[in-house]
């Protein structure tokens, strides 16, 4: 079946069936500006060297800031965090504001209260179709094991039970 038969609400809706993590990414722009945004297409790809990979919408217009970034955070939500989660996932308001956050490696934002972060240096990004992939490498990374993780299934979050 060729890309062109296919009608994409039913494969978004498909795709929809595979449970993920949520994600923030952060960084800053060339400015020194903090900017973040929601995800959830985040993957490890290598233990050794310690390679993680992130997608981003080609459309976005944080892609030119994002591929110019030194460093990347990407955090890995806590199931007490859909607000957080919800405000990098819209445009409404200045997402930093009034937020906690200490600057990481390179600058980039960092969330307290995170299953997990991973401070990682931009070493590439790929063109995959209308979006591009990130591979970072991994230079320090937390976890808090207590913390339970927020899902996303099916157009909406989850949480383990």
């Amino acid at each position: 079946m060729s890309n062109a038969t296919l009608d994409t609400r039913p494969l978004r809706n498909a795709l929809g069936r595979f449970a993920t993590g949520v994600a923030i990414v952060t960084a800053l722009d060339p400015d020194g500006q903090p900017l973040g945004l929601t995800i959830n297409s985040f993957a490890a790809v290598s233990l050794d060297p310690a390679l993680v990979l992130w997608c981003l919408d080609n459309a976005s217009r944080n892609l030119d800031a994002f591929r110019r970034a030194s460093h990347h955070t990407i955090h890995i939500l806590a199931a007490d965090q859909r607000d957080l989660s919800n405000r990098f996932a819209t445009w409404q308001g200045e997402r930093f504001a009034d937020l906690s956050w200490q600057p990481g490696l390179g600058g980039a934002p960092l969330f307290p209260g995170c299953c997990a972060t991973f401070e990682v240096v931009n070493e590439t990004a790929h063109v995959g179709g209308d979006h591009t992939i990130f591979v970072g490498r991994v230079k320090r990374f937390a976890e808090n094991a207590d913390l339970a993780p927020l899902l996303f299934h099916a157009g909406q979050y989850r949480q383990l039970a």
